[in-house]
């Protein structure tokens, strides 16, 4: 025998019969929280730092990428002749 229920019902009205908690404010806190710290960090994002910290404190970095890149297409182009 199979026996079918169907149930029509929101998910705070099915959080209210099973006895769960509503955690909506709790969500929301967390998500305001979230978004003040999100917006702190992109008023304090300055991409001449940014490149400054991954390039090096001079050119120097960014010079030797370049001879990087210089020497990988100088390895490819010996493999292929």
């Amino acid at each position: 025998m199979k026996v079918t229920i169907e149930i029509d019902c929101t998910p705070e009205e099915a959080r209210a019969f099973m006895g769960m908690p509503d955690v909506r404010p709790l969500q929301e806190e967390i998500m305001a929280d979230m978004r003040k710290r999100m917006l702190e960090a992109a008023r304090g994002f300055e991409p001449d730092q940014v490149l400054e910290t991954w390039m090096g404190a001079s050119g120097e970095g960014m010079e030797q990428m370049m001879k990087f890149w210089g020497q990988m297409a100088a390895g490819q182009r010996k493999d292929k002749a």
